[in-house]
């Protein structure tokens, strides 16, 4: 019994656990409340796929209680508010914009054929967040590989990537939404701001949990693509766009922020100084 609370705190240290985390565990149930009681239909209509003939065990939809589980502890390690504020405010309204342009260009449809579905939308904050923990442990554990290799890796994956995205978004060329998505990408790409190892390492973490949610959300017939793929390798790649685009408006919300707080600063000082 005296093990238990060592035990307890043993695996408090090594997940970082502390009351934002708990506070984080808490807005999520809630969120998932929530949208279960909004859009009860749909969760009515998943329910009844159910078949009493087959064990449960192979109807369960386990992928998505992975990704479930992965993603709460990734958003309760180490958390802190007033850093992941900012995270979750531009998930949101990122993927907002991301979806809508989407579904309005019709490169993906959800089932229910909203353009876009709100009730998806509360995902990306919850994808941001578990995607700057990952950012965390990549850096962590990359400390001693030179610069010169995450420069080379930048110019082979980012370019790669723009002409993926050409092909990708080819039918839709003529759309504005496109052409926007298309010139903010390449922006982002042209200039790295000598951070191309942050942007690599933001990449990768985005694309690696983006496999996971594509497999499930394309398998499910959740949301489908135009080329029918379950799932696109773009589509996999665009989420490592998408996270590295909302780590750059990150950077600049902390830059603006601390040059809003130094300069009354400055303004304060320039009197004595005279």
């Amino acid at each position: 019994m005296e093990n238990q609370p060592r035990t307890r705190r043993r695996i408090h240290q090594i997940l970082r656990w502390n009351r934002t985390s708990y506070a984080l565990l808490s807005g999520f149930i809630a969120l998932l409340v929530l949208i279960g009681y909004v859009w009860w239909p749909l969760l009515e209509a998943y329910l009844r796929t159910y078949n009493p003939n087959y064990p449960w065990w192979m109807q369960f939809d386990w992928l998505l209680l992975g990704d479930f589980l992965v993603m709460t502890l990734l958003i309760m390690a180490n958390a802190n508010l007033k850093r992941d504020l900012p995270i979750t405010a531009i998930g949101l309204m990122g993927g907002l914009v991301i979806e809508s342009w989407g579904t309005q260009t019709e490169l993906w449809t959800y089932y229910t054929s909203e353009r876009p579905p709100l009730w998806i939308i509360p995902a990306w904050p919850i994808a941001s967040l578990s995607i700057d923990r990952l950012f965390t442990v990549l850096r962590r554990r990359t400390p001693k590989v030179p610069e010169r290799v995450f420069t080379a890796l930048y110019w082979l994956i980012f370019p790669v990537f723009f002409g993926m995205m050409l092909v990708f978004v080819w039918p839709t060329r003529d759309k504005s939404l496109t052409l926007m998505a298309l010139v903010l990408c390449a922006f982002l790409i042209l200039t790295p701001q000598d951070r191309q190892r942050e942007m690599v390492l933001t990449f990768l973490a985005g694309a690696g949990l983006g496999y996971f949610l594509e497999l499930w959300g394309t398998t499910r017939l959740c949301w489908t693509y135009y080329t029918l793929e379950t799932p696109p390798f773009f589509a996999v790649l665009a989420h490592g766009m998408a996270a590295v685009s909302f780590w750059r408006v990150k950077e600049l919300y902390l830059t603006l922020k601390e040059a809003w707080w130094k300069k009354p600063a400055r303004s304060r000082a320039l009197p004595d100084g005279g």
